[in-house]
């Protein structure tokens, strides 16, 4: 922030969450930019699983309330017959809807365009405001550090925290002059749309790196590490031509395919590893296998191997797999991330696979443990460099994420005075490197 001036004279804010404001900034409850009779300050209407249909009037929740931005997921809706029973509250373009469940708590978006009659659920605040208010400031605002601390200290609850709209309308906010609401509005526009295309570009890279990855993975476990050995037709549409002296045969030639189980006991911190579908979620007293292992998919998540080298329990969302002596376990974990599994799977909600279908699954492998090591560490080198650089983008991201939340907290806050602020005349500023933006 060191390019940025501060304001010539601050007061203290009379804000709980805030030390000082500029001197000539006002302060006031939530709820008291909403006192106009066309103003809105109010729950969302209390909507039941039971009065739910498949179309009709669009229902949304808290899952659609992101940080500063509306989140288009679910398919929910409520019929015109429902909507005029219990009275609901219709939302128009303009409100904005401030999330009190799930953190951060007090999180909102402004509904700028809606194809759909839309209501929204209880957990949500429409906030309508008074006419002398830039909406989009007040939504950047709801999406600063200092604020999230304040929401988050209010909040109660102990399976799923919330915060009640009375204890929300009384949170005190800093109020600067409308023309500046418009200038914060503005700079912020401008600069986070820049960091926002600058994390679009590094995540665009990291999809390609991974594409990368895996086509590293299975050319080395179809093709081999040799380019002048002799090849033979796989037989097998997906392999193509594979190394002369290798072998095609199905998964359960290979490992043992057995199922997981639920497990009654599990520890929070310590003890074995518990994998579900979606990775390790917690720990167990006991484990069910003790040797290397496959891990593969049976509902839910089916496409992502993963390799155990410990002691571990399985749940029966997995499968686990007793590898057979002639192949080591992480060369057939590299295999099986070349597998296909979208041909198997069931086309529902829930993906999953059976072990007959994942058991016939047509793989090809060298027989000699020597080239399998030679695969495998070639693998384990190439994978480590292409990681290293993946994780370095990611930082760049968390990086960017930082800066982005920084920058939004000290505009809305009064932290850097902005009211000499003018748009760049060019857009050469967008040229800036993610490394420049963080610095």
């Amino acid at each position: 922030m060191a390019k940025y001036k501060a304001y010539p004279e601050y007061k203290d804010s009379g804000v709980e969450w805030l030390n000082s404001t500029p001197a000539h900034w006002s302060k006031a409850p939530i709820k008291y930019l909403a006192l106009a009779a066309s103003s809105v300050f109010l729950d969302g209407d209390w909507i039941e699983s039971k009065d739910l249909s498949d179309d009709g009037v669009r229902y949304i929740t808290t899952g659609n309330i992101g940080e500063g931005f509306y989140k288009e997921q679910g398919s929910g809706f409520i019929t015109e017959k429902t909507f005029n029973k219990l009275d609901c509250t219709e939302i128009l373009e303009g409100d904005i809807l401030i999330s009190r469940l799930n953190k951060p708590i007090g999180r909102a978006c402004l509904i700028s365009e809606l194809n759909f009659k839309t209501v929204t659920s209880v957990d949500n605040v429409i906030f309508r405001t008074d006419e002398p208010y830039n909406k989009k400031y007040l939504v950047y605002l709801f999406s600063s550090n200092y604020y999230f601390q304040h929401t988050g200290n209010l909040a109660r609850g102990t399976t799923m925290q919330r915060i009640s709209r009375g204890l929300l309308g009384n949170i005190r906010i800093p109020v600067p002059l409308l023309s500046e609401q418009v200038i914060i509005t503005a700079f912020l526009d401008h600069e986070t749309t820049k960091i926002d295309n600058l994390m679009e570009k590094q995540q665009q890279l990291i999809e390609l790196l991974k594409e990368k990855r895996q086509a590293v993975i299975s050319h080395a476990v179809t093709k081999g590490l040799n380019p002048d050995v002799p090849m033979k037709d796989s037989g097998i549409e997906w392999l193509g031509k594979i190394p002369m002296h290798w072998i095609v045969c199905h998964l359960k030639q290979l490992a043992k395919i057995r199922n997981g189980q639920d497990y009654k006991s599990i520890e929070s911190e310590t003890g074995f590893p518990v994998i579900g579908s979606g990775g390790q979620f917690a720990y167990a007293k006991n484990y069910m296998y003790d040797k290397p292992s496959v891990l593969l998919g049976r509902k839910g998540t089916i496409d992502k191997p993963l390799y155990m080298d410990s002691c571990f329990w399985v749940v029966d969302t997995m499968f686990y797999t007793e590898v057979n002596k002639n192949i080591i376990a992480k060369y057939l974990y590299y295999i099986s991330s070349t597998i296909q599994f979208d041909k198997f799977s069931t086309n529902t909600a829930l993906p999953s696979m059976t072990q007959e279908n994942l058991g016939s699954f047509s793989l090809c492998y060298s027989l000699d443990p020597t080239e399998q090591q030679k695969i495998l560490d070639f693998i384990d080198i190439k994978t480590k460099k292409i990681d290293t650089l993946i994780q370095k983008q990611l930082h760049q991201i968390d990086l960017l994420k930082e800066r982005r939340t920084a920058l939004i907290s000290a505009a809305v806050t009064g932290k850097i005075d902005l009211r000499d602020w003018t748009p760049p005349a060019s857009s050469s500023e967008a040229s800036l490197t993610a490394e420049e933006a963080t610095a």
